[in-house]
């Protein structure tokens, strides 16, 4: 019964976490001057061309990027970016159909055909490269480590022999199991499974990426962030290899929006006011432009 209403009351979190960042959508869905111009850009793959809509992988329980909101429809950033792909090439952003997808089951959806790409939070790494394309940059995240109020973690290196949970296949199983040995890591499939382990006191911290975190320590008077910043890496669409008419419309209508600020657009109808300063860096502007790392992939790098 007591693991029960742990998971109700995680369950419960999760959805005040949906809710806090649940705004408005970017207003109007006609073709604004950027997509009357698209037409001068890379063609649209002509799959995606005569199936007359997108489908694409997005998450299902990542507030404020890809979630089920109280209605059951999908919104976030993530969702609100394969919108506006849907109105660059239909002219409607109701011209997409999205499949759940978690950390460990993305790349394989996508691999699989069940989707044209992913949007869905996937941060870039070399070994990821090798398997899957990415887009250029649309998000730059930053992993916090969320904790209990009364936890005697206050730095990474206090981590040594407790017990941290994460999601399976993230950056943070890699950064940890290499940099981390003393660390015990519990891997889960999906966010609210890593955040109950915290609950339930068989993890003594939640590392993932800041996004998410901060809503979650927003609603839950019992959690707090931990100062330290790490793994600062952007993330990109996944496209399969060999897809290069797909990579082509991608880029170039991600640098469109860039140059249209639309992502900070939706950042703003994404997330309440108060956090405006926290994320205003963590898109492609005009003015701010999204690198990938060079050299070492980040999560073998131990300082």
């Amino acid at each position: 019964m007591k693991k029960l209403l742990t998971a109700v009351g995680v369950a419960t979190l999760i959805a005040a976490a949906s809710a806090a960042w649940t705004l408005a959508a970017p207003a109007g869905t006609g073709r604004t001057k950027a997509e009357k111009s698209a037409h001068a850009l890379p063609p649209l793959p002509a799959t995606v061309k005569s199936r007359g809509r997108w489908v694409i992988g997005v998450k299902c329980d990542f507030p404020p990027f890809g979630y089920i909101t109280a209605s059951g429809k999908n919104a976030g950033y993530d969702v609100e970016v394969a919108k506006t792909f849907a109105r660059l090439a239909f002219g409607k952003g109701s011209r997409v159909s999205y499949v759940c997808v978690t950390t460990p089951s993305r790349i394989p959806t996508l691999q699989s055909k069940r989707v044209d790409i992913i949007i869905s939070t996937l941060t870039f790494t070399k070994a990821r490269a090798q398997v899957i394309d990415f887009s250029v940059p649309y998000y730059g995240a930053t992993g916090r480590l969320l904790v209990p109020n009364n936890s005697n973690i206050s730095k990474l290196s206090d981590m040594s022999g407790k017990t941290i949970s994460t999601t399976r296949g993230s950056i943070y199983d890699r950064w940890l199991s290499n940099c981390f040995k003393n660390t015990k890591v519990i891997l889960t499939d999906t966010t609210s499974s890593a955040l109950l382990a915290v609950q339930d006191r068989r993890a003594a911290g939640f590392m993932f990426d800041d996004a998410f975190l901060v809503g979650v320590a927003a609603n839950d008077p019992n959690t707090k962030l931990l100062a330290s910043r790490f793994l600062a890496i952007p993330w990109g669409i996944g496209i399969r290899k060999g897809e290069s008419d797909m990579r082509a419309w991608v880029n170039s209508r991600v640098k469109l929006m860039k140059k249209r600020d639309q992502f900070w657009a939706i950042m703003q109808h994404t997330i309440p006011r108060r956090f405006y300063a926290t994320f205003k860096k963590n898109v492609p502007r005009p003015t701010n432009t999204l690198k990938y790392p060079t050299g070492a992939d980040p999560e073998t790098i131990c300082s």
